[in-house]
């Protein structure tokens, strides 16, 4: 496969950066690629990458597989599943940007989640974007171009993805990962055009019997004690799901640092190698945070999809469902509640969401949401 096969939606985005990837003077030293998520800002920074990184025109196998797994000897990349983006992360990455590249032409260093840095960390990267060395490429991602400081902004040059369209994802799945044209469509429109969500829900069957379990709640919010209620079950969804999408993870990267120290699985480990795996220990804790917050926010997205559908129903649209498979209840509850309660449940999904950014205990906003909701 090609760099830009799993590219979908993005023509205008895959030319410009094509024709930078073979052209010096189209060239730059600094990139950011913005979009809503699930646009593949990540998946285009890395196919990027590849085409930089290529010793031939076109790309070439090894290469591509080097990238793929993050161990290309000129390739750097920083993500992170926590809140935020530490300072000694950036500086360790703007140290190793000083590096000439020592197979490929470039030198390439690509900053997944670059809207997570604070504005202290994000002027140690300012400086190495001021005093770019020669064959040296920053690709940053964000979701917006006003996640960042106005000095950054500055120093880069901005790529735009949209959203792809249900049939250009579900068409994705089909090639990639080999699910059947049902679920893909169904996966691809569940998600709402997010790649990565997409995949999940058409591979994983515990993360649709989840999503499904979320609707169901909502849906049967009655009183205020089922708001209640609700809320802590939403809550404890969220929490299996961020379990199931780190254990595993966690699990190997233990596995891995115990082999790397010397120490045989089931052994003791020695008092002078503790600090190190109590170090990996906090940082999957920080992570663990992180997974439950995006869990919960992607059930909010899941309830939006849902009081968006009946608020399109009671203006008379259904083409566009997004929950096509529970449209009995979802034209029950748009004629049993006006347009004006319909919205201003939308409001309140919004505002939950952004007081859990604000770091609002998760039971009290989705109560305050449910009750909201209820009401």
């Amino acid at each position: 496969m090609g760099a830009w096969d799993d590219i979908i939606g993005q023509t205008d985005a895959v030319e410009l950066l094509t024709d930078a990837s073979r052209n010096p003077q189209a060239m730059t030293h600094a990139w950011l690629i913005t979009g809503p998520p699930g646009s593949g800002r990540s998946n285009l920074a890395y196919a990027f990458a590849k085409a930089l990184l290529s010793r031939v025109p076109g790309g070439d196998e090894h290469t591509d597989q080097q990238v793929d797994a993050r161990t290309h000897p000129d390739l750097t990349s920083l993500s992170t599943s926590k809140v935020i983006i530490s300072i000694d992360e950036v500086r360790h990455l703007v140290t190793g940007a000083s590096y000439a590249p020592s197979v490929g032409r470039y030198r390439v260093l690509v900053v997944e989640d670059a809207d997570r840095m604070a504005e202290r960390t994000s002027n140690v990267l300012l400086k190495a974007l001021e005093e770019p060395p020669e064959r040296t490429v920053w690709i940053l991602c964000a979701p917006s171009e006003a996640d960042l400081i106005p000095t950054i902004r500055s120093r880069v040059r901005s790529v735009r993805l949209r959203v792809p369209d249900v049939t250009e994802v579900a068409a994705l799945l089909q090639r990639r990962d080999g699910v059947d044209a049902e679920t893909a469509e169904r996966a691809a429109r569940h998600a709402q055009n997010h790649i990565g969500m997409a995949h999940r829900l058409a591979t994983d069957e515990t993360a649709r019997q989840r999503r499904d379990e979320t609707l169901r709640v909502a849906l049967t919010v009655r009183t205020v004690s089922d708001a209640v209620v609700g809320a802590a079950t939403l809550l404890e969804l969220a929490g299996s799901d961020a379990s199931a999408y780190t254990e595993q993870r966690d699990a190997e990267e233990r596995e891995n640092a115990l082999r790397s120290l010397g120490i045989e699985p089931g052994k003791p480990v020695p008092p002078a190698l503790r600090a190190q795996i109590r170090g990996l220990e906090e940082e999957q804790k920080r992570r663990a945070t992180r997974s439950l917050r995006d869990g919960i926010d992607r059930i909010l997205v899941d309830l939006q999809s849902v009081y968006r559908d009946i608020a399109l129903l009671q203006f008379g649209i259904d083409d566009t469902i997004i929950n096509r498979e529970l449209l009995p209840h979802l034209r029950q509850s748009a004629e049993s509640s006006s347009q004006a309660s319909t919205m201003a449940t939308l409001d309140a999904i919004a505002t939950a969401r952004h007081r859990i950014e604000g770091n609002v205990a998760p039971a009290l906003a989705l109560e305050a949401m449910l009750v909201a909701a209820q009401r």
